[in-house]
């Protein structure tokens, strides 16, 4: 008995599905988590991978380095300054095994976790701590999420703390500190000129005083400064040295 043309269809489709379901190609940068009857059989890939239908299912599962937003967290510094501050983590997983078997799931859990982290790491520090040594609290925080991250496969490569949003009154204080640190600098800055522009006033008298030709010298530069100017009229005294000799012969 011939058979019918309905059946050989179904026959057709049925092995489509087997080889669909039979043979998977895996990129470059993923891994196949394989579980026969739900138990972990290994881990496959990439390129072309057989599984049995039916039997064997596959978890696919990306190697490539993700880039996480921490959305901002309402955080209370050590010195109780309320902010808000959002970052951004790096990490990939390791392991897929782990990936898929010891979390559920390993993108919410990270998440989760590090704006955890976030809140309690910036809650023991100064305001001045987060605004000055950004860069050690990122290395606390990326330390910190890695060691609690390592069960599940992922390697947590870098932590950024992005922006930090201060309330305007702490924004104000801060410029005004700010600029009264300018002030004082500057105050500094002038004293200090003034106390070298006086050791050196007083290196100047003490030469005129060992040599008196120098003062007649600076007397006579001045006059020359002074005509200059194209003044009509110059007064000026006249030493009382060079009336001596004059005062002399009248005695």
């Amino acid at each position: 008995m011939p058979i019918s043309l309905t059946v050989i269809s179904v026959i057709f489709i049925f092995v489509i599905f087997i080889l669909f379901n039979a043979i998977k190609i895996l990129r470059e940068y993923e891994r196949g988590v394989i579980f026969r009857l739900g138990r972990l059989i290994d881990t496959k890939g990439p390129g072309l991978i057989f599984l049995i239908p039916i039997v064997d299912r596959i978890v696919k599962v990306s190697l490539r380095i993700v880039v996480l937003d921490v959305p901002p967290q309402d955080v209370i510094t050590k010195d109780n300054v309320s902010l808000k501050v959002n970052a951004v983590v790096y990490f990939r997983v390791i392991d897929a095994n782990k990936a898929i078997v010891e979390v559920e799931n390993y993108l919410n859990a990270t998440s989760q976790l590090s704006q955890t982290t976030l809140r309690s790491v910036l809650g023991q520090s100064m305001l001045d701590e987060l605004l000055a040594e950004r860069e050690k609290i990122n290395k606390s925080l990326q330390e910190i999420i890695d060691t609690h991250t390592d069960p599940w496969g992922i390697k947590v490569s870098n932590v950024e703390v992005k922006h930090v949003d201060l309330p305007i009154e702490m924004q104000r204080a801060m410029a005004k500190q700010a600029e009264a640190e300018r002030e004082k600098r500057a105050k500094i800055i002038h004293a200090e000129g003034e106390f070298q522009a006086s050791q050196k006033l007083r290196d100047a008298a003490e030469i005129i005083s060992e040599q008196p030709m120098a003062l007649q010298l600076r007397f006579l530069q001045t006059l020359t400064e002074v005509a200059s100017e194209k003044n009509s009229t110059i007064i000026f005294p006249v030493p009382i040295d060079l009336l001596t000799p004059f005062l002399k012969k009248e005695i």
